[in-house]
């Protein structure tokens, strides 16, 4: 288990949690590995019956970790390799409920995890976005299918081209979560949910849920955005995009065809 990610198991609820608050929970490789590890895991626990997503400080998460990620992608000869390619998998794969407790910024895959999940509670303050073309990447997590399929397509191309967030109260209207509380109660309601959910019963819970998702289309979906968000990490308009991120700029794409 990577030292930033906690797991408790309490009354058929085990709680995931981001616990690297200094850097906004934004997710390594080996966090990635640890969560894996812990979704691979409660799928087979009896035990567990629902897993609940929570965060540490005032964000849920920054998305990935920038230098993190170019260093592991340098080394990786397929970006399938990557431990964050088991975590979408994991997810594709879980066929138990899946909360998240959602403060502050939910950026890249800290909002397309959300797409995964079964019940979400936002803080009506937060912010949410998935700024990949500001990265000059491609959409991952099937978020490409899941989030037009939410939100509809126009919002969607729009999240995705512009980058620009999308707040807790405009997230429940648009259908990305279940509710939205003020910040001091996000805890509490993404809590109580979980328990009701755990209280029903388990088998049927499950077979809904298998009932209502597609893991290999989900999966298969992953795989060809993988290839994409791939050949993108290595071109020219990425490597000006990162430059510009670590030069705390804009970037300039002008002079890219």
């Amino acid at each position: 288990m990577s030292e930033h990610i906690r797991t408790q198991l309490a009354d058929g609820v085990l709680t995931l949690t981001l616990d690297r608050a200094d850097k906004k929970n934004a997710i390594t490789q080996a966090m990635y590995s640890a969560l894996s590890e812990a979704v691979e895991q409660a799928r087979n626990d009896d035990a567990v019956r629902v897993l609940l997503l929570r965060a540490e400080g005032d964000s849920f998460s920054a998305g990935n970790d920038i230098g993190d990620f170019i260093a592991i992608g340098a080394q990786t000869e397929q970006p399938f390799d990557m431990s964050v390619f088991r975590f979408l998998k994991a997810l594709a794969d879980l066929d138990k409920p899946l909360v998240a407790a959602v403060k502050g910024r939910a950026v890249g895959i800290g909002l397309t995890m959300l797409l995964h999940c079964d019940l979400v509670v936002v803080a009506e303050d937060a912010l949410l976005s998935v700024p990949f073309v500001n990265l000059a990447l491609a959409p991952e997590a099937a978020s490409s299918l899941l989030l037009p399929a939410v939100i509809g397509h126009q919002r969607a191309f729009e999240m995705f081209a512009l980058g620009e967030p999308l707040d807790g109260r405009t997230a429940l209207a648009w259908g990305l979560a279940n509710r939205a509380v003020p910040a001091d109660q996000v805890e509490a309601a993404a809590a109580d949910l979980a328990a009701k959910v755990a209280a029903r019963a388990p088998n049927s819970i499950r077979k809904t849920k298998r009932l209502m998702r597609d893991a290999e289309g989900l999966w298969a979906l992953m795989q060809r955005e993988g290839e994409a968000f791939g050949s993108q990490m290595k071109s020219p308009e990425a490597m000006e995009a990162f430059m510009a991120f670590t030069q705390k700029r804009a970037p300039d794409f002008s002079k890219i065809g």
